[in-house]
């Protein structure tokens, strides 16, 4: 039987009830974004905190014991918050933008390829990263950088 613990609203973010086991690591401020935020900065966030999530993918799957991997968690942690202040400091009006119009469409990124234009040129221009798209064949535009980005499929001949 599953029993559901209840959560926490505090100003706008959801707080883990359970207190943080103070002999195992110091804890650390969560990062306080919703899915549209997550979602617009992610590529960004996987080339600028690249080595941290190495580190931490590679100590759970070593250990099956979670707890051993809480320092290497707190650092991706406090580069994601590095990266959101360097967003917010840099790009927030075209970030803003872009993930509220994420928010409003359903997370549909074709329908807001203009915002993430604007989005990834900012990024790009003042912190120097820029979006890469895993599994691109080499040679091939990526979906974000063409200039018509639908999916056309040839038709099937019927035998």
């Amino acid at each position: 039987m599953t029993t559901h613990r209840e959560a926490i609203f505090v100003n706008g973010l959801w707080v883990e009830k359970d207190p943080f086991p103070e002999d195992i690591a110091k804890p650390i401020d969560e990062v306080g974004l919703t899915s549209a935020p997550m979602e617009s900065m992610a590529f960004f966030f996987a080339q600028h905190c690249k080595d941290y999530t190495e580190d931490f993918m590679l100590c759970k799957n070593e250990s099956s014991d979670q707890t051993k991997c809480l320092k290497e968690g707190r650092k991706v942690t406090r580069c994601a918050m590095d990266l959101i202040s360097k967003l917010k400091a840099n790009c927030d009006k075209q970030w803003e933008q872009h993930w509220k119009c994420m928010d409003t469409n359903n997370h549909l990124l074709w329908l807001c390829r203009p915002q993430e234009k604007e989005f990834n040129d900012c990024v790009f221009n003042k912190l120097g990263l820029t979006k890469h798209i895993p599994g691109v064949p080499e040679g091939e535009t990526p979906v974000h950088l063409k200039e018509n980005p639908m999916f056309k499929r040839e038709p099937v001949p019927w035998k």
